[in-house]
């Protein structure tokens, strides 16, 4: 493929970004939401923050408290043998996920000509209330008039739950509610309506029967989801054959919904693909990519906080290329501009 990576990716790393807790450091700034607003490209970048772990013989694990949101830090014995500290970004106990290592709040980085960006000096949303004590993740920015509704993920003990905000001005952002319960997640609302309907990608997560695949629900008002139909399923042994997932909001294109998404395989390792639905059915799927669009490759995409992932929530159309933003190795952004054509050539 004649993808073409930026020149000085990462474009947005962890010494760009200054924490805005205390004793605290930047682990990763990735998995950004994408918009133009006025002259401007925004990233709504997910900013993940842990306390600075001073004591070798203990992990320090922050949480929101579910009573007052009042920052707490949880200390876990790194020889206490009930939990499971293999993973870099979660703490399991008897198989299951128990904290989270790091807390994920939403930052602005803008740009005037969408390769370099300056990042703001605070947080642009934070968690908020007992569904987000864990933190709000992975950000998808959809434009619908002069509205921006940004869906995310939601953590906390009660499992991963969508959330909604809204905002006019990316200066102020009205929660909306919970659009999904758990455990959802990877949600892109189109971004505009289809046939009297708005449609919306998102990903349940079976606990006892099924796998993490994608699915595909309408609404009339963006408000109340229904009609919740299977997308696409897992590929066995190929790269989307462990867990998939939306990525970018879907992309109008004459040949129809381009619809990025990820796919990983048995050992996480996370790459890029797409779908091409219908125009005036996004439900029907028309063809798929046989191999990824972009995987992990380069230094920072293999080594990093969690390494061997390229993971994307927001991309634009320039011309016939697509610009597409991505976490890498979840620690630092990246930008790769990939000719449509070339896209198209994958998919079958």
């Amino acid at each position: 493929m004649a993808l073409s990576r930026f020149a000085h990716n990462p474009i947005v790393a962890t010494n760009d970004v200054k924490p805005i807790y205390p004793d605290f450091q930047v682990v990763g700034v990735f998995n950004a939401g994408v918009a133009t607003f006025g002259d401007e490209i925004i990233l709504l970048l997910r900013v993940a923050e842990m306390p600075i772990q001073s004591d070798e013989d203990q992990v320090l694990v922050p949480v929101l408290s579910e009573t007052n949101g009042e920052l707490e830090i949880v200390r876990i014995a790194r020889s206490d043998d009930r939990y499971d500290l293999s993973d870099s970004r979660v703490i399991k106990q008897r198989g299951k996920f128990a904290y989270l290592t790091s807390l994920s709040y939403l930052r602005i980085a803008r740009s005037s000509d969408g390769i370099r960006f300056t990042v703001d000096p605070g947080p642009a949303m934070l968690p908020d209330g007992p569904l987000e004590s864990w933190g709000i993740e992975d950000p998808r920015i959809t434009q619908i008039g002069r509205q921006y509704y940004i869906t995310y993920s939601a953590i906390s003990s009660k499992g991963v739950s969508v959330g909604v905000a809204v905002t006019e001005d990316f200066v102020t952002f009205a929660r909306t509610g919970t659009m999904l319960p758990p455990e959802n997640k990877d949600v892109a609302i189109f971004p505009e309506k289809i046939g009297g309907s708005y449609y919306a990608l998102h990903r349940p997560v079976p606990k006892a029967i099924g796998s993490p695949e994608m699915w595909i629900a309408q609404s009339p008002d963006l408000v109340h989801w229904g009609r919740h139909r299977h997308l696409i399923g897992l590929r066995e042994g190929q790269w989307d054959g462990g867990r998939i997932g939306g990525g970018a909001v879907p992309i109008r294109t004459h040949e129809g919904w381009l619809a990025l998404y990820h796919g990983a395989d048995e050992t996480d390792r996370y790459c890029m693909g797409a779908l091409l639905l219908d125009l005036a059915d996004p439900a029907r799927v028309i063809a798929r990519s046989r191999v990824p669009i972009l995987e992990p490759e380069a230094e920072y995409e293999v080594n990093g906080f969690f390494g061997r992932v390229v993971f994307s929530c927001g991309a634009l159309l320039l011309d016939r290329t697509i610009r597409m933003y991505y976490g890498a190795a979840d620690e630092a952004m990246a930008g790769v501009d990939i000719p449509l054509t070339d896209i198209f050539d994958t998919l079958h």
